[in-house]
């Protein structure tokens, strides 16, 4: 298995962390476990399994969370021993740090919590690796201060992902200047979330709206603009995804969607090896 820690030093390469937006049944998955795996190994490339026990930040009442944190943790193990796979799933009280650190190997911290110092302090307390997610009104370099929070308290590494900023209502846009502030600011690596990235926030009324058909399109900019990782829900059948449906990457779109990247950072890397010189 793939040590998650070595994912965030400055020198590994590119990687992937995929998965549906919220646990479902193990059927499911399974699949898209599978899948993730399948397209990591096609490509060569260190691939962590992402899902959430717990989608506590949603617009209304009905929206479905997931199973919960021992029901969600004992779903994700099942993920682990089948595949073999990392795993990361995000957090949102400082109580459920240790127990999920105690199955997963990266702690993600959501973008509205981004500053919630309690909360990263005992992610990165547990010593795993920690993925911060840039809130939607963060300017870049003001996620310095969290890092160091992360850092300064253990963390095993310490990522910033990139997710969209706010851009009047409904609407985000993603700033390809982020992904050089970040690392300039903080000294880490930068993930893009490709998925939340063309959410439309609330949009649907009880639910957010989406524009999945950007995907390709920001993933590739965001990888020419020098994002490290990339980070997509998928689902085999995202119009049933219990979560985030409106912008999710259906399954089958995963693996073309890699390639493409990946001959992206291969024919830009010239490029950003002279400038480093």
């Amino acid at each position: 298995m793939v040590d998650p820690e070595s994912l965030f030093k400055p020198s590994a390469g590119f990687f992937l962390i995929s998965g549906p937006c919220v646990l479902e049944d193990e059927g499911t998955n399974l699949t898209v476990a599978e899948e993730v795996a399948r397209v990591g190994n096609l490509h060569g490339i260190p691939v962590v399994f992402k899902a959430s026990f717990d989608k506590a930040n949603r617009s209304s009442l009905s929206s479905p969370r997931g199973p919960g944190l021992q029901a969600g943790l004992k779903l994700l193990e099942t993920v682990k021993s089948r595949t073999g796979l990392p795993l990361t799933t995000d957090i949102h009280l400082p109580e459920q740090a240790a127990p999920a650190a105690a199955v997963v190997d990266v702690l993600q911290i959501p973008a509205f919590l981004c500053r919630q110092t309690d909360l990263i302090l005992a992610a990165a307390e547990t010593r795993k690796a920690v993925n911060l997610k840039k809130g939607q009104w963060m300017a870049p370099q003001d996620m310095a201060q969290q890092v160091e929070k992360a850092r300064r308290a253990g963390a095993g590494g310490v990522a910033v992902t990139e997710r969209g900023t706010a851009f009047g209502y409904h609407n985000l846009v993603v700033d390809m200047r982020s992904f050089s502030l970040i690392k300039e600011a903080c000294d880490c690596r930068v993930i893009f979330d490709a998925s939340h990235s063309v959410q439309l926030p609330g949009a649907a009324g009880v639910r957010s709206g989406g524009e999945p058909r950007h995907i390709e399109a920001l993933a590739s900019a965001a990888v020419a603009a020098g994002a490290d990782a990339l980070f997509v829900e998928t689902h085999p059948e995202p119009a049933r995804a219990l979560s985030d449906a409106s912008s999710m990457l259906p399954l089958n779109l995963l693996e073309p969607l890699v390639a493409r990247l990946l001959m992206i950072r291969d024919a830009v890397k010239p490029l950003n090896e002279t400038a480093d010189v």
